[in-house]
């Protein structure tokens, strides 16, 4: 709301209740298991136990980076050191809200706290998950592999010839289709349950067999007042049910190249481009985003001059894309609730008499997300970001390394990688990148610290240069490449 005069808002508080059709077809309100009629959630809502969840996955980011490391400080004045964004989905926002409340609760905010700035976009312009809504590419090759997962099974030996591909790999993947014992052994559970016109559970059923993948993880997720017939429940079947989504969803990212690009590239290519940023020292590393007073862009609103924490509301689509894209999701699950990667920032620096480690590193959180455990103290470094161009300039032409790829570098650009590393966390676990294992790309002793050099090699290979016209290009080429392209390198 705004106050007559236009000249500011206001806020008005509400209360909402949801209305559906009740059984002559008129409108009831909606109600939840235990009558409640106020507390409702609406589809795509972050429910009371999601709020509980995100909540204590900031409070141990709090504990972690506050408390123990001391990287970042206990009491804030405003939020202008955090690149906060979110995808339209409610949930997500909701989930960097309260990641972020648990992180600085009210004690950890000065009193006069402004608005932090949360980022969001256009459901066109999205890529904090994989969008087949709006990359009709991508739209495209996902349903290719997914209708591959459902025509998959146990006797067909013409499967290469049906999809006409020569020398396709298949061996580290399990033929697990529509037509194979495991689904037989699915519906002798719970096709009893599935509606008529449907009855059989199959990959491409209605619903298909990732919605009632969701239906029960949500349902384990909560209390008993929610739960499905025992047959749901079942850990063999859970395990096959979680075998398919997993190769239906992901596998395009593990086989395709061009999968990998319109699918969750651009994203990826954002993490190294404000990592790239930091270490340039030019705001690009988001500030210029978050940064400058209601109506301007710039430095931060407490004098700020980087952004020290990223944090992104996302999905669990968007964290197996990315660890699939870098070839670090091999034998994983679906994503559980709350799952988390981190993306470190590390840069070298050498031990001094009787101190621990100086400074301290830039992190690119994804939630869904989380970051951090406990880093080699050496390593955490002091990056100072001063934003040194004009704001529009910097704004609409972005100076620097930004999104150029290796290749394109000078070698004084390149210098500038030198000593830096990156790390990739996936709740709690640190995850190696294939390409980060050669001689030379990692730090010595540890391959899970990769170099930012070679970091951003892999990532360059699924960086879309114009990612809208790429989602609109190969509409007639084949969808599934006839030799696998492997990830992480």
């Amino acid at each position: 709301m705004t106050n007559t005069d236009w000249s500011s808002w206001d806020e008005l508080r509400w209360r909402r209740r949801l209305e559906t059709f009740g059984d002559d077809d008129g409108p009831v309100i909606a109600s939840g298991p235990g009558g409640e009629i106020d507390a409702v959630c609406n589809l795509g809502e972050l429910t009371d136990k999601g709020r509980e969840t995100t909540l204590a996955l900031g409070e141990r980011l709090r504990h972690l980076y506050v408390d123990q490391l001391g990287f970042m400080p206990r009491l804030i004045s405003d939020a202008d050191m955090f690149y906060l964004r979110a995808t339209p989905m409610p949930r997500a926002l909701e989930s960097v809200q309260q990641s972020f409340w648990g992180m600085y609760p009210l004690t950890a905010r000065t009193g006069n706290f402004p608005p932090p700035t949360i980022i969001t976009r256009t459901p066109a312009d999205e890529t904090l998950f994989p969008n087949d809504s709006n990359c009709r590419r991508f739209n495209q090759l996902s349903r290719a592999f997914a209708q591959r997962t459902a025509d998959r099974c146990e006797h067909c030996l013409d499967f290469r010839q049906t999809y006409g591909v020569k020398n396709y790999v298949v061996l580290s993947l399990r033929l697990i289709g529509n037509d194979t014992k495991e689904m037989d052994y699915l519906n002798t559970l719970i096709s009893k349950w599935m509606p008529p016109g449907s009855q059989r559970v199959a990959v491409d059923s209605h619903p298909r067999l990732s919605g009632i993948m969701d239906t029960i993880n949500s349902t384990l997720a909560h209390g008993s007042e929610t739960r499905l017939p025992s047959e749901f429940y079942d850990d063999k079947g859970r395990s096959i049910i979680d075998q398919i989504g997993v190769e239906e969803w992901f596998s395009g990212y593990k086989e395709s190249q061009e999968y990998r690009t319109v699918g969750i590239g651009s994203l990826v290519a954002d993490v190294v481009s404000r990592m790239t940023g930091n270490v340039e020292r030019n705001g690009n590393d988001g500030l210029l985003e978050v940064g400058g007073e209601t109506g301007e862009l710039g430095k931060g609103r407490g004098g700020e001059k980087e952004i020290k924490f990223t944090l992104n509301g996302c999905h669990d689509t968007t964290l197996a894309a990315v660890l699939t894209s870098l070839g670090a999701f091999e034998g994983e699950k679906w994503p559980p609730y709350t799952s988390h990667i981190a993306f470190e920032l590390f840069r070298k620096t050498e031990w001094t008499s009787g101190k621990g480690a100086e400074g301290r590193t830039t992190l690119d959180e994804g939630a869904r997300g989380e970051s951090g455990n406990r880093g080699k103290q050496g390593f955490w470094s002091t990056i100072f970001n001063p934003a040194t161009k004009s704001i529009n300039t910097a704004y609409a032409t972005p100076s620097g390394i930004a999104r150029k790829s290796i290749s394109e570098l000078s070698s004084k650009e390149k210098e500038k990688l030198d000593g830096f590393y990156v790390r990739v966390r996936y709740n709690d676990r640190p995850m190696t990148i294939p390409g980060c294992r050669l001689p030379g790309n990692h730090l010595e002793g540890d391959e899970s610290f990769c170099t930012l050099m070679a970091f951003k090699s892999i990532v360059d290979k699924m960086t879309p240069k114009n990612w809208k016209l790429a989602c609109g290009s190969n509409m007639d080429e084949r969808s599934i490449p006839a030799v696998a392209e492997k990830p992480g390198y």
